[in-house]
């Protein structure tokens, strides 16, 4: 039997590291449970000289968007920017035979609109510093109770 490797604590970031991490894992995975059909979708907003500014990145994998990131600029806000980029994101990945959508938030705010549009609460990590609370939110968007 070989022996265990030592776990070595890196100061600073090493993406080839993180690389190899996530193409064994990634490789286990579909050896495990098939492949994923694993998808960027990515939605941008750019300002008057073609910049990106803001918008909406994710993946879908497994029959769900998964939401990694959703900005829209200060100035832009209060408009419905954020509730066209979900719908716009939604569209796509019903085209992608999705099933739901899932997101994250700190924002208050955020959580607010989520809500609204459809998301429910799927979890919570509170007491981060600050005293602000993470929420996980899923949205079943093929008519199925979450």
């Amino acid at each position: 039997m070989n022996p265990l490797p030592e776990p070595e604590l890196l100061a600073d970031a090493d993406e080839a590291a993180e690389d190899a991490v996530y193409s064994a894992l990634r490789a286990y995975n579909i050896d495990r449970f098939g492949p994923s059909d694993q998808k960027p979708l990515q939605i941008v907003l750019r300002d008057g000289e073609g910049n990106v500014i803001g918008g909406l990145t994710g993946e879908t994998a497994r029959g769900w968007l998964f939401v990694k990131l959703l900005y829209v600029p200060e100035a832009c806000r209060g408009r419905g920017l954020a509730t066209r980029l979900l719908a716009l994101a939604e569209e796509e990945a019903r085209k992608r035979g999705c099933t739901g959508m899932q997101i994250d938030t700190m924002n208050p705010d955020a959580l607010r609109l989520y809500r609204r549009y459809g998301f429910e609460i799927a979890g919570t990590l509170g007491a981060l510093k600050g005293g602000h609370t993470l929420t996980w939110l899923a949205n079943r968007i093929d008519g199925a109770q979450s």
